[in-house]
């Protein structure tokens, strides 16, 4: 604190002792140390409230932090991007199916639709489509037989296979052997 040598404090009590005397210095000392006392504590004290006072502001910015990254993760929602992708494509397709045609789009609809290979391949089969169709396609031409029990694909589409215990019903894709 005080740099003061020994040889400072030894002249101070020199000049001390011829200015208060002897039978008065004791006193004195007394005093002076009792004064120096009351002034360290003081400093403590107040050294001591002003670490507190920051000890204080330090745990209030954390607790402010931590109450930032606690709110954060409440309000945290991963999903929260997918599920609005969801209910916007779900808006579209309600806006589409809300939608009325144009009268352009109506006269297309309503026109008939002229039935081709395709068309009755892929399409819905009603039995006028399916006569119709009949009598313009060529007959099949053989080709290997299929051995008995096995599933041959349909021209319309995939085969699924049926169990082996169950009868052929009307459009079955089984190959009678």
């Amino acid at each position: 604190m005080l740099d003061i040598s020994w040889t400072e404090f030894l002249l101070i009590g020199v000049v001390a002792l011829i200015v208060i005397g002897p039978k008065e210095l004791p006193a004195v000392l007394r005093t002076l140390g009792q004064w120096t006392r009351k002034v360290r504590s003081m400093a403590a004290e107040l050294q001591s409230q002003f670490q507190e006072a920051m000890r204080e502001a330090e745990m209030a910015d954390l607790k402010k932090d931590i109450d930032d990254i606690a709110s954060g993760v409440k309000n945290f929602d991963p999903l929260k991007d997918v599920r609005a992708d969801v209910e916007a494509a779900g808006k579209d397709i309600q806006a589409s199916l809300e939608q009325k045609p144009s009268a352009a789009e109506a006269a297309e609809l309503a026109a008939p639709v002229a039935l081709d290979a395709v068309a009755a391949a892929t399409g819905p089969v009603v039995p006028e489509a399916v006569a119709d169709s009949a009598s313009e396609l060529p007959a099949p031409e053989p080709s290997v037989a299929a051995p008995e029990g096995e599933i041959v694909a349909a021209a319309t589409g995939p085969a699924v296979p049926e169990e082996a215990g169950t009868a052929a019903g009307p459009g079955s894709t089984r190959r009678a052997g």
